[in-house]
């Protein structure tokens, strides 16, 4: 197979965000916690643990690269702890598959504010000194449609200027980080994946359905507030996330309910789940990249939940049957999901971890020979 690249990046093969945490940060982290070790020798350690797995994913040949999201535990919590207006304390919500752990809704102490001292921005700024020419960091943040669910009566008497505050913090933020370097940032976002989980399940129900899209129309339209006006040379993507603890998850569905309203959102790249039928099939494909040239949506065929390594034949079948809905030029290969989001991790080993990106590269390779 071959094709033209229509954008640089996201590239043809790529990684979600998170990966295993190594055990020496695992045990830093709890030494923290029973407070025998302090703040900055646990930023020693977690310093010493980015170079490394940075140093480990530039030599696998990836072409973007993130920190493993080593320097923080969970995946949104601790971006959501550091903007102002958010409490430290968070509220659970839905339950994963199976129990064992619960989603987590942002609770508001004051209007929502960008904060210039967000300690994320060291963090990329280290990140990225360690990368060589031609090697992008990939930021990784949570998407502000998450922030939907919470208590925003408390502080605003307005919905309308509760998501201009949003906008504007997270349009700031990004523009900080491009100031600082980035190039590539993905914004997380589960939001999707919980709405056409409920448009699904209220199909018979008018009053519902009426509700959970306007949800979406208005998940639309902070997102491309928050995108719009940014530089142009500043990729931006979202990974469609449907829950990830311990190898679990939280939302099934097909994409076909949301799918006119990703196909409004303003991304250079869509990561979008598919490593298992609960994300239904391929149909959906083409109205989300919207015949968008410069569009590229990324395929999660690899599980990110267990070991088991994926067939590259069954790979490459996978992506001929996508590429009847998308061209082929603007599709990609990736794992449905990080590694870990969380500092707990899926039940994988990281010998499974790397030879499952191992194997995106190198299937990437042959679907793409350019890439």
């Amino acid at each position: 197979m071959t094709s033209d690249s229509p954008t640089k990046f996201p590239t043809h093969y790529d990684v979600v965000g998170s990966l295993l945490r190594p055990q020496e940060l695992k045990q830093a982290l709890t030494q923290y916690a029973q407070h025998t070790l302090n703040a900055v020798q646990l930023k020693h350690i977690q310093r010493v643990q980015t170079q490394q797995v940075v140093a480990q994913e530039v030599a696998l040949g990836l072409k973007a690269v993130t920190d493993g999201e080593f320097n923080r535990q969970w995946w949104h919590l601790d971006f959501w702890r550091h903007l102002t207006g958010i409490s430290q304390e968070f509220k659970e919500s839905v339950s994963f598959a199976g129990g064992g752990n619960k989603l987590h809704t942002a609770q508001l102490v004051d209007r929502v504010a960008y904060n210039p001292a967000h300690p994320f921005f060291d963090d990329f700024a280290y990140t990225q000194s360690l990368v060589p020419a031609g090697v992008l960091v990939k930021q990784t943040i949570p998407s502000p449609t998450l922030l939907f669910g919470a208590n925003w009566q408390d502080v605003y008497a307005d919905w309308d200027a509760y998501l201009s505050d949003l906008a504007t913090a997270y349009h700031r933020t990004i523009q900080h980080f491009y100031d600082l370097g980035c190039r590539y940032l993905q914004l997380d976002d589960t939001n999707w994946a919980y709405l056409l989980s409920q448009l699904n399940a209220t199909a018979a129900d008018p009053q519902a359905q009426a509700r959970y899209r306007q949800q979406a129309q208005d998940a639309v339209h902070l997102i491309n507030t928050v995108l719009a006006d940014l530089p142009a040379d500043l990729i931006t993507t979202t990974h469609i996330c449907r829950g990830n603890f311990k190898s679990t998850y939280v939302f099934s569905g097909s994409y076909d309910v949301v799918a006119p309203y990703l196909a409004q959102l303003k991304y250079d790249g869509l990561f979008l789940e598919y490593d298992s039928a609960r994300a239904g099939n391929f149909d959906p494909l083409e109205q989300i990249w919207n015949h968008d040239p410069h569009k590229r949506l990324i395929l999660g065929l690899v599980t990110s939940k267990s070991g088991q390594l994926e067939s590259q034949d069954q790979l490459i079948q996978r992506l001929q049957v996508a590429a009847q809905h998308v061209p082929l030029a603007n599709l990609g290969l990736s794992t449905q999901c990080g590694f870990a989001s969380s500092t707990v991790g899926n039940l994988l080993t990281p010998a499974e971890e790397w030879a499952k990106l191992r194997r995106i590269i190198q299937t990437a390779q042959v679907v793409w020979p350019e890439a």
